[in-house]
């Protein structure tokens, strides 16, 4: 089944204790974006970031004693997409309480090779997100099947990853 409108906020609203993403495109082309990540890559200053739909119902559910979370696996240098990310939303996203993790592959295997991007709410139910390699959404489809191995693949990313925070403040250039 794909989603899209109503049926994909449903899913977000309706966690009972966490909505998980595992991310591993180094870009994703965004339309509402591109204003934005244009003035980035110029150089230009960004239009200070305020608190959105998302950050609000972060912070909501955290208080709620949900958790949002995710791991970006990434590699060095960080592409100009990932620098606009981590500078415009995840330092806003994670002071919300998104927990936000990096998985750094630069200098060795990825553990995580293959698998593709997806979110998995309450580890009861996975939504593959599909992209074109450049980065374009082409769809999100609910995955028909035992979850088990998303579990595992969660674990895995957690495990091997950093907290944004950490990385963006040890060493590594954002």
């Amino acid at each position: 089944m794909l989603l899209d409108g109503e049926n994909w906020s449903r899913r977000f609203a309706e966690i009972k204790r966490e909505a998980w993403r595992l991310e591993t495109l180094p870009q994703y082309l965004v339309p509402q974006e591109d204003k934005e990540f244009s003035a980035f890559r110029e150089g230009r200053p960004p239009t200070p970031y305020t608190d959105s739909a998302y950050t609000e119902r972060v912070r909501r559910q955290k208080a709620e004693g949900k958790r949002n979370g995710r791991v970006h696996i990434v590699t060095q240098p960080l592409s100009d997409y990932l620098r606009f990310e981590f500078s415009r939303y995840y330092t806003a996203h994670a002071l919300a309480g998104d927990n936000i993790r990096i998985l750094d592959v630069t200098s060795r295997l990825n553990p995580l090779e293959g698998v593709q991007d997806f979110w998995m709410f309450d580890q009861a139910e996975v939504v593959l997100m599909n992209y074109e390699a450049n980065g374009t959404q082409i769809n999100r489809e609910v995955f028909e099947g035992d979850v088990s191995r998303f579990i595992e693949y969660q674990r895995t990313a957690i495990a091997e990853s950093v907290p944004f925070e950490e990385y963006v403040n040890g060493g590594h250039p954002a």
